[in-house]
C-alpha cells in the first residue's frame, strides 16, 4: 500500500499553494502551474517526498532515535500534539524557545523547576504560602507547562526534526542546522526548501492538509518503534546510518523530476 495516494492529496487540498506574488523562487521545481494568481503544488513530487520521508523517519526511529515534532502555528498545533503523543515522541506546539536545542541543559533546568512546583503542589506544602505567592507559583507553572510540556521527557538531542512550515519555525531550523540534525519539513510555496533535508511541498495552512501529512508520517515513526522492539529483524529502508549522517551534513538538493502526465491530469481534474 502506498504511503499516500494522489487522490488523497488532492482531496485534502495539499496542492493549493500561496498567491504567486508571495512565492519563493527556490520552490519553482515543486510548482506545477499558476491558476488565478495562485501557485499549484505538483502533488506527484509531494507523494515522492512522502515516500522518502516515510523511509527516513522509520529508519531513524528503528535505530533508537527520537523525532521532535514542531508546529506552533494555530492550524498545526492540534495535529502535532495529537500525533506526537500517539507516536510517543517529544513535540513543541505552542512556542519555540530559543536555545531549545543549542542550550538544552538550560531548558532542562526549567523542566526541573516545573517538577519542583508540581511536587510542592502535590505534597500540600503550597498551602503554607500567601495568596500572592500562590498566584505567582501557578502563573509560573502555567507558562512552563505551555511551552515545555511536550519536551519534558526529552533528556537528549533528537536525531531528526519534523516541522510544519519552516518559515515560521526558522529559529528551530537554524539550531538544527548548526547541530547537524536532519530536518523533514512540510513547506508551502513561500518557503525556502534549501535548509531542509527532506522537503515535502504541500499546503501548510489548511488543517486537512496538515492532518494528512502529519498522520501518515507518524505511521512511519510508529512502524520504526515496532521494528525497534523486534529482535532479529532488519528494517527495509533506502537509508543506512551513513545516509542519515550525510543528510545531516549537507542541504538536500531538489529531488523533483519531471511532472508526469498522470499528475497533470489529476491536478487539472481538481481545478
Amino acid at each position: 500500500m502506498p504511503v499516500v495516494e494522489i487522490r488523497e492529496l488532492l482531496e485534502a487540498g495539499v496542492h493549493f499553494g500561496h498567491p504567486s506574488s508571495r512565492w519563493h523562487p527556490r520552490m519553482e521545481p515543486y510548482i506545477f502551474a499558476r491558476r488565478n494568481g495562485v501557485h499549484i503544488v505538483d502533488v506527484r513530487k509531494t507523494a515522492a517526498a512522502m515516500v522518502e520521508a516515510h523511509h527516513f523517519l522509520k529508519k531513524v526511529v528503528s535505530e533508537g532515535g527520537a523525532v521532535l515534532y514542531i508546529g506552533t502555528k494555530r492550524q498545526a498545533r492540534d495535529a502535532i500534539r495529537r500525533e506526537a503523543n500517539r507516536a510517543g515522541m517529544p513535540f513543541v506546539a505552542e512556542r519555540w524557545l530559543g536555545g531549545t536545542l543549542t542550550n538544552l541543559d538550560t531548558i532542562r533546568q526549567q523542566i526541573k523547576r516545573l517538577e519542583e512546583l508540581e511536587r510542592i503542589e502535590q505534597s500540600g506544602e503550597i498551602e503554607r504560602f500567601s495568596k500572592k505567592v500562590l498566584s505567582s507559583f501557578r502563573r509560573e507553572k502555567r507558562k512552563v507547562v505551555r511551552n515545555l510540556e511536550g519536551i519534558r521527557s526529552m533528556t537528549s538531542l533528537p536525531q531528526a526534526l519534523f516541522i510544519v512550515d519552516p518559515k515560521v519555525e526558522d529559529i528551530a531550523v537554524k539550531e538544527a542546522r548548526g547541530l547537524r540534525i536532519p530536518i523533514v519539513a512540510m513547506l508551502d510555496t513561500d518557503c525556502n526548501p534549501e535548509p531542509v533535508n527532506i522537503p515535502i511541498p504541500a499546503n501548510d495552512d489548511a488543517m486537512r492538509s496538515i492532518d494528512l501529512i502529519v498522520t501518515r508520517l507518524t505511521d512511519a515513526v510508529i512502524q520504526g518503534r515496532e521494528a525497534r522492539g523486534t529482535s532479529g529483524l532488519s528494517v527495509k529502508s533506502g537509508f543506512s546510518s551513513s545516509d542519515i549522517d550525510k543528510l545531516a551534513s549537507a542541504p538536500t538538493e531538489n529531488n523533483a523530476g519531471q511532472t508526469t502526465a498522470e499528475a497533470q491530469d489529476a491536478v487539472e481534474a481538481q481545478r
